[in-house]
């Protein structure tokens, strides 16, 4: 009978580790749907003059001034940041979101050294912050998925993650949080927000990022 017990648990735990390949290796629901060339250069543009309208409020002494930012704008931002757009000019668009940075620093944490990153989405709901791109872990080409609050304290970017995936295999925050916390403490630098920003929040499924 334990012998019997014992195969039934081999099999059983052979199925599990199984069903987990397939969930990390399947591709999730994509967070934001794919928005054509044309529509991103747009998002890029309306993403620069937002920041452009930062700046002329902060020239003409208006401390705490506001502009709110879609989630096809800052996704526009960070393909320009990327390199996938040429930057029109002025504040690049990746310093003032601080997004293609984050995403690095924050991928750092699932795999060893600087691992290559990619198809960045971005999307938000409420005040919760999601993001999903591709990168490469133990060999095979793996979706990561980040969910959680956006914000930041003494002139840096934070991230506080509510729900992480690989693949479609949903992973424990609290198995990974601390790694991440420390991966972003050693990217510190990647997180620094631009002088004239002084602040960014995710409010009504908008970022919001205000001047100094």
């Amino acid at each position: 009978m334990k012998i019997k017990l014992d195969r039934i648990i081999s099999i059983a735990t052979l199925t599990a580790s199984v069903a987990a390949l397939v969930l990390v290796l399947k591709r999730p629901q994509p967070v934001a749907p794919v928005l054509p060339a044309p529509a991103v250069a747009a998002n890029a543009q309306s993403f620069q003059n937002k920041i452009e309208q930062l700046e002329q409020a902060r020239a003409q002494g208006q401390s705490g001034a506001e502009v709110r930012l879609n989630a096809q704008e800052v996704s526009a931002a960070i393909a320009q940041a990327s390199g996938a757009l040429s930057s029109p000019g002025g504040l690049n668009a990746g310093d003032a979101a601080s997004g293609g940075t984050a995403g690095d620093s924050l991928s750092g944490d699932l795999g060893a050294g600087e691992p290559s990153v990619k198809d960045y989405q971005v999307n938000f709901e409420g005040d919760i912050a999601k993001g999903q791109f591709l990168t490469h872990i133990a060999g095979k080409d793996v979706w990561v998925t980040l969910e959680g609050k956006l914000g930041s304290k003494d002139g840096y970017a934070t991230f506080d993650p509510t729900k992480i995936k690989i693949g479609d295999l949903e992973v424990p925050v609290s198995l990974v949080n601390d790694q991440l916390q420390k991966r972003l403490a050693e990217q510190r630098d990647r997180l620094k927000l631009p002088d004239k920003v002084g602040g960014i929040r995710v409010e009504n499924g908008e970022v919001v990022v205000s001047n100094k």
